[in-house]
């Protein structure tokens, strides 16, 4: 991961690890692996959500807590997040605002 972000802060694009069927909740822990990123790439400049907020506001509720992670570029973002918001699917918001109430899966 720290090779994406580093080729990402150079030469621009988006770096995207999303929740998917099997893995409702993401793969990346946030702790170790979502936040600290998160926070590098917006120190740079960037941004770094879930889909539907911030990686950096949501808060641990344990320590290997897993996220869907989507960083990069603000433009390159924003552009991934209006996908996100015009998604149909019920559950999506849903599982984003559980993580940003900080309940375990």
């Amino acid at each position: 991961m720290v090779g994406d972000i580093h080729r990402t802060l150079l030469y621009g694009g988006i770096f995207t690890y999303p929740a998917d069927t099997k893995n409702q909740d993401g793969k990346l822990r946030l702790l170790y692996e979502g936040a600290p990123m998160s926070m590098i790439v917006e120190q740079a400049g960037g941004k770094a959500i879930t889909g539907h907020s911030r990686v950096l506001d949501i808060p641990p509720v344990s320590v290997h807590q897993r996220v869907p992670v989507i960083l990069g570029s603000s433009d390159d973002v924003d552009e991934c997040k209006k996908y996100y918001d015009a998604s149909t699917d019920p559950t999506l918001k849903e599982r984003c605002e559980r993580r940003m109430k900080g309940v375990a899966a």
